[in-house]
This record gives C-alpha cells, structure tokens and sequence, in this order.
C-alpha cells in the first residue's frame, strides 16, 4: 500500500516571503515530514504496571510534562499523564511495542497516516510559532513538547533542537493543509524556503 502526503496538494519547493537580498542559509525552511513511526502509548488509570521496567528502543517512558525521552531514531513526547507520543525512523518498532505493554494495562494506537508533520528550520521558528500559539516559546527549550493549538487548530510541538531551532509540528491530518498555509503565512516577513 501507498501512502499519499498530507500536504501532497500545497507543498511546494521553493523561495517565498521575504527572501530578497537575504543568505539563504540565513532564511527559515519548512519543510515535511512523512514516513515516521507514530504510536500513541496510553497506560490504563487501574494499571498497577511499574514504567521503569519498561524500554522501548533503550528509551524509558516517563511522566514529566513537556518532556521529552530521545535518541537518534526514536523520540518519546510526553502528551499527558499516563501518556505519551513515540515517534521514530524505525518502523520495526511497533512489533516490540505490542509485545511489551500488554492489552490489560495499556491502549496502543498506531497515529501514522493520520498526522500531518511541518518541520520549521532556522532562527525565527519559535518567532513563528508566537503568531499563532498562546504558549510562551521563550521558555521551551530542546527535547520539549507541548499540546496546544495554532490558529485555533490543534497540534503538537516538538523542539529538536534551540541553536540552530528546529521545531516539528504535528496536527491531525484533516488539518494538514490549513496548518501548513497558517505556518507559511506567518514565515513571509522573515522569508523562507520550502524543501
């Protein structure tokens, strides 16, 4: 089976906004995401089962709001309590993860097909963000994620990375489209390129 993009329709490569006169190394860059792992793992209030036994890719699951558990392939983003967000290259995952959190104590659904993911790149990313989100960005920092809404629609964010800031935004797929156009509006005034 195929899967089509999310934003297959309106992402489109190249240089918008204000980018005259600009490095291009110096312009934000947005760009998508597809083809992640992504799992929603929900531990049961009546669970009596202990997390700290529990590893997925050498990764535990912890309950500390806005964090973020990570390697190189695989991030774990706190979505609430008793619940988190895994996210990761390897698809082979999802086998161990059945595997280890049984049907008695946890919920497991696999979210692959139904997010739209924009990465933003550069040094205005959380200036973006500020146009759209109520959540102070001057206080989020690297492997931290939050539930929260841009322009009314509902995502989730995920810092990779403060210097340079690299940012993804995860948001249900029906929403693909009008986030993805949110987002480019507000990088226009810094200049952007699309890859």
């Amino acid at each position: 089976m195929t899967s089509i993009s999310a934003l297959k329709n309106v992402h489109i490569k190249g240089l918008f906004g204000d980018y005259e006169n600009k490095n291009e190394k110096d312009l934000l860059k947005i760009s998508e995401n597809k083809d992640l792992l992504i799992i929603q793992i929900v531990q049961y209030k009546n669970s009596s089962t202990s997390l700290d036994s529990l590893k997925i890719d050498d990764l535990n699951l912890k309950n500390e709001v806005i964090s973020v558990m990570n390697n190189d392939d695989t991030r774990i983003l706190w979505n609430g309590p008793n619940n988190w967000l895994l996210v990761s290259n390897k698809k082979n995952l999802l086998k161990e993860i059945v595997e280890k959190f049984d049907a008695n104590n946890f919920s497991i659904t696999n979210l692959s097909h139904s997010r739209a993911i924009i990465e933003l790149d550069g040094e205005n990313a959380k200036e973006v963000l500020k146009k759209g989100c109520p959540y102070n960005f001057n206080e989020l920092k690297k492997d931290n994620s939050l539930n929260s809404t841009f322009n009314g629609m509902s995502v989730t964010i995920d810092v990779l990375n403060d210097n340079p800031q690299k940012i993804r935004i995860f948001t249900l797929r029906s929403f693909g489209e009008s986030l993805y156009h949110s987002i480019t509006d507000s990088c226009l005034e810094f200049g952007y390129k699309s890859i």
